[in-house]
């Protein structure tokens, strides 16, 4: 059989057996299963094996558990196969150091396509996959907060005159047609970010009409359904696609190519724009100093794509970059996964949180919305001054001479009241559960 690459779709779809409801057989390519030598140079790098110390929640440990399910020794419904194919973060940290060559996120969309067939889904991932799937939906996310948008095509030229200098080396730019992807949520979450990267690139085309990339429906069961979506999308949007969001561009680029697909850091350092202008902060005194930075890797754009030197060559360019321990694993929002799982996902990030503070920094940097609201929602849960902020938003910020925000955010500021159900009225006026009054299959709003 003909090995997948790590950037090829696929092998989650039906043609592998996901359709299956018996008891084991054909769900997972032989292949790919079998690479696994159980080496366990894999554990040192899973999130959850290094909150739990059970070789169940590794890679190696979940990977016995799949060929259990394919030889039928585990039944599908079997609890420990549901309970690790929810646990796992998906975040492929596992495959950069895997000696063998495993593709674990190709293993764990298989896998999922089979646990969580029908009724066996999220039922909020199955909601939120419904909202994807109609571009209308789509589109009125962003209808109140305004995201970026044109109404003409790009027109070709890569420069970026506007906000820093693209490098020419003596020969004249390539002609190329870009055009910006909208992230689904992000579009609404953060409107802001599509903003900025159109003073960064002014002549990138930002169509209104565009739907979901897919990426949702590859990482919550339904591989086939977003090897479709990033297909249209793909036919949607002309040119070199550019996008914002890590795990988005890792599924597009898997489905459409790496020539089609660039994530924002990545285009700018190809096409040799120089970042121009400093972040500063009040330096106590009355001045002003180069404000300190860290950063918050994107999982799938790290693991999947190696893009990471990319970003940080960018904000050492503008800010004084400050390298953090696990800086670049996974900070427990994987998607829906801090929807689905907040209380494992405030685990994983809590660590991360400790590592900024006692860095000193004054901004972490993500570049995937995701991420960016992980750590928001964790920051403001510490009532910490460290500020969150997409890669975009912070070198436009340092084109422009503009000031992004310091100190407790408002968020930040609102008082939390307990009520006597376990449940709380949070920050921004959101019912949740209270941390110690659920189980890590609880809900946030």
């Amino acid at each position: 059989m003909t090995a997948i690459g790590r950037d090829e779709p696929g092998a989650g779809t039906a043609a592998h057996g996901t359709g299956g409801h018996g008891h084991g057989g054909n769900i997972f390519d032989p292949e790919l299963l079998d690479r696994c030598i159980s080496c366990g140079f894999c554990l040192p790098a899973c999130p959850t094996y290094a909150l739990t110390k059970d070789e169940g929640s590794s890679p190696r440990g979940r990977i016995t558990l799949m060929r259990a399910l394919e030889t039928g020794r585990l039944d599908p419904d079997d609890d420990r196969l549901r309970k690790e194919a929810s646990f796992c973060l998906g975040c492929r940290a596992c495959e950069p150091v895997c000696p063998a060559g495993v593709q674990y996120g190709h293993l764990l969309e298989s896998w999922r396509d089979h646990q969580w067939r029908g009724r066996h889904r999220p039922p909020l991932a199955q909601v939120l996959m419904m909202v994807v799937e109609r571009t209308p939906l789509v589109r009125l996310i962003g209808a109140v907060r305004r995201p970026a948008r044109t109404r003409r095509p790009a027109d070709g030229d890569v420069r970026t005159a506007g906000a820093g200098r693209a490098a020419t080396n003596g020969r004249a730019p390539r002609p190329e047609q870009l055009t910006l992807m909208l992230g689904c949520f992000e579009r609404g979450l953060f409107p802001g970010v599509s903003k900025a990267v159109q003073k960064l690139l002014p002549e990138i085309s930002v169509p209104e009409n565009q739907g979901c990339c897919g990426a949702l429906h590859a990482h919550n069961g339904d591989s086939a359904g977003g090897v479709a979506l990033a297909e249209k999308l793909g036919e949607e949007l002309p040119g070199v696609i550019v996008t914002t969001a890590g795990g988005c561009a890792a599924h597009l680029a898997a489905v459409l190519g790496r020539d089609r697909v660039h994530e924002l850091s990545e285009h700018l350092v190809k096409a040799g724009y120089e970042p121009v202008g400093e972040v500063t902060v009040d330096d106590g005194h009355g001045g002003r100093r180069r404000a300190r930075v860290a950063i918050q890797d994107s999982c799938h754009l790290r693991n999947g794509l190696g893009v990471s030197a990319e970003p940080r060559a960018l904000l050492g360019a503008v800010a004084d970059f400050v390298p953090v321990a696990g800086d670049g694993s996974c900070c427990g929002s994987a998607g829906t996964y801090s929807l689905l799982r907040p209380r494992d996902a405030r685990r994983v990030l809590d660590p991360k949180l400790d590592a900024v503070q006692t860095a000193g920094v004054d901004y972490v940097v993500a570049v995937n919305p995701g991420c960016l609201r992980q750590w928001q929602t964790g920051l403001a849960r510490r009532k910490s001054r460290i500020r969150a902020v997409h890669l975009a938003d912070l070198l436009a910020a340092a084109a422009a001479g503009r000031r992004l925000p310091t100190g407790l955010p408002i968020a930040a500021r609102l008082p939390t009241v307990r009520l006597p159900s376990g449940m709380r009225v949070g920050r921004g006026f959101r019912l949740r559960k209270d941390a110690e009054a659920q189980n890590t299959d609880g809900w946030s709003a």
